[in-house]
This record gives structure tokens, sequence and C-alpha cells, in this order.
């Protein structure tokens, strides 16, 4: 799937949606991009933006509250999208719509059904809409995957992440805050490391003792994937002392040998053969933005276009109603159910006619990302 590309003098023309935290860091690594300026920071709150921009350093920033209009104003080229997740499927609905690219925060939507949707809106508008998935963008865990390809049939994919945060807010009321929150980094870093989809998931949540977090804060999952391979999830949010790193402490298990990753430094496999090194894909948002940039300037595929990444998402709401219904779910029945709620709310009439000629959401969602 190939979208327009962008030809203009001088670095490409950026709003960031959102003066959170997300978007603050964002703006900083707009300004640090050679091919990428920002020229505006759109929010509700006019105190937030202010802030926001007041960060930046840059006199006279634009600012408003509503994307598009600001966009316009501008001759901004695309936007970044750093909202909560609950403003994802408007705010990137509307850019497209308007003959914007997107740049958005994971997750891609608050649910499958408007994950959907807003794939259904790239394809009819002819925009880029690319989820920046930043935990991909890690030199060694494209080494990891490239020493992983030498080692025959992919037996076991299994992470441990460890983790103790005290981050006060919304996080410590969720219901799943791990899963939630968290474990889409992880789960969709499997989808690379496997390139293969999931087919269904086992999944139990629960809660130490000790735990500072109103909701389940630990989790195990396992799911079958696409091939035969197993991904198996060992997480918790409240587990202090040896903490792994962000990314988790991978093992890769194949039919030769076994790759191990700490999650930050260089991988190592057992047998130890050469492999060529691979080329740096850029780090965390930076490489969101660096292949973002990319794509609109050369028509390249980028890693997180929507149609792809809606499926990493799929896995946390199998994996959410696989726990609270104690029984393994099948990817393909969230992906119906998420279909049928999709037709049933989308309001806008070309959108809904994308997705009623889809074949199957599977069909539709299964192209294959760049490795």
């Amino acid at each position: 799937m190939t979208s327009p590309t962008i030809d203009t003098e001088g670095p490409l023309r950026l709003v960031v949606v959102g003066a959170g935290g997300m978007g603050r860091a964002w703006a900083r690594t707009i300004q640090a991009h050679d091919d990428a300026e920002l020229v505006g920071i759109a929010d509700l709150a006019p105190a937030a933006a202010e802030a926001a921009a007041a960060e930046t350093g840059i006199r006279g920033l634009a600012l408003g509250s509503d994307a598009v209009e600001l966009a316009r104003r501008t001759g901004a080229d695309a936007v970044v999208n750093a909202t909560i997740p609950e403003a994802h499927h408007q705010v990137t609905t509307a850019a497209l719509l308007a003959g914007l690219p997107v740049l958005g925060e994971k997750p891609v939507a608050a649910s499958v059904a408007e994950g959907l949707s807003l794939a259904a809106a790239a394809e009819h508008t002819g925009q880029l809409f690319m989820v920046s998935q930043s935990r991909r963008y890690h030199r060694s865990l494209h080494q990891a995957k490239r020493r992983l390809e030498t080692l025959g049939a992919v037996g076991v994919v299994a992470v441990d992440f460890f983790k103790a945060p005290h981050f006060g807010g919304f996080r410590d009321e969720m219901a799943s805050p791990l899963l939630l929150d968290m474990a889409i980094h992880q789960f969709d870093m499997a989808r690379f490391l496997l390139d293969a989809d999931p087919v269904s998931v086992s999944c139990e949540e629960y809660n130490p003792a000790w735990s500072w977090y109103t909701g389940d804060a630990a989790a195990t999952a396992v799911f079958a994937m696409e091939g035969g391979a197993r991904f198996v999830f060992n997480g918790s949010w409240c587990s202090p002392g040896f903490e792994t790193s962000w990314n988790g402490s991978w093992r890769l298990s194949a039919e030769r040998g076994t790759v191990l990753w700490d999650g930050e430094g260089e991988p190592g496999a057992d047998p130890d053969e050469a492999v060529p090194t691979v080329d740096d894909p850029g780090r965390e948002i930076a490489g969101s933005l660096r292949e973002f940039t990319a794509a609109l300037r050369h028509g390249s595929e980028p890693m997180g276009r929507v149609h792809a990444n809606v499926m990493s998402l799929a896995m946390v709401e199998a994996a959410t109603q696989s726990a609270s219904q104690g029984r393994r779910v099948a990817i393909d029945d969230v992906l119906e159910r998420s279909y049928d709620a999709a037709l049933a709310t989308e309001r806008n009439a070309e959108v809904l006619a994308v997705m009623k000629a889809w074949p199957s959401v599977r069909d539709a969602l299964s192209q294959k990302e760049p490795q």
C-alpha cells in the first residue's frame, strides 16, 4: 500500500495535537529532527498548549484547540496525534478526512472497533496513518531478530517484564494497568520478532497483596501464533528488586539454538554464529518520526501502518477478555465482534463502504510490514 509523497523544499511542517507529557516529548523530538519543523501545538486546554509552546523556546509558535484548523492555518504537512487514547479516533479521523497524514501515539485507538474505522478511513482518503509503536525502534531488537532467523523454526518467544513504578494518577486506578497500558509494547515486539500474527490467547491476571494498584497489576499470557510458535508474556508492575528493562528480558527458542536479549544490550545466541549487523532503525519515538518522514518523502512502507498495528491492540483486548472470562479466546472472535461494532457505529458513509467491502477483517489487516 502506497500513500502520496510530499515534495516540498525545507523540512516537513508538523502540528502536534495534545500538550501533555507525550505531546511535549514529540515536540522536542521534532525539533531535533533534520527533516521536520514544529509549526503548531493544539490542545483543548489553552494553558496547556501555551506551557508546551513555552517549553519549546520557539517564539510565536502557533496554537489552537482544533488540529485541522491549526494545520490549515500553519500550512502543516502532517499531524502528530499525542492525545489520550479516547481521543485518538476523533482527532485522527478528522485529520485524515482533511487530507493530512497522521503519526499517532499507541494504541491506535481506544478499541479495536475504532482501530478498524481508522484503517478504513486511511484507505478511503489514501493518506498515511502510522502508529508509533516506539519500542520496535531499538537496534538490538532488530539484531535479535536477525540472529533468530538463522536458527530454524521458532518454538517459543518468551518475555519477562518486572518493574515497580509508582506512577500515581490514572494508572493506579485502572482495572488492568499492566495489560492495557504497557503489555502492548511486548505484544507488538513479539509480532515483529516472529513476523507472525496471533491466533488465540489464554491469560490470567492477578494482583499481589502488596500492590499499590487498584486493578490487577500482574499477568501471564500465552499466545498461539501463526506458524505454531508460542509467545509467552509474564509480567508485573509491582515487583521491586532485580527489575527488568522497560523492554523486558527475552528468550527466543528455536530448533537449532536460542537467542537471549536483556532488552537493552547486545543479544546473545547459542550457538554464537556470526550474522550481519542490522542498520540502526533509530531509537524509540525518534525512530518512529524518522520512518514517518521517510515514508512521506519517498512512499516507503513503514512499520506501524494502521492496518498492521490493529492486530497488536487485538492482542490486548483478547488477553483482557481471556482473563475476565477464564477461558481461551480466539483472535478472530475479537476481530469479528469489533468489526460488527465498527459497522454499527460508523457515521461516515464512505468509510463504512470501505469496511463493508473487506473480504474479512483478517484479510484486510494482513498486510505484512517491512522487516
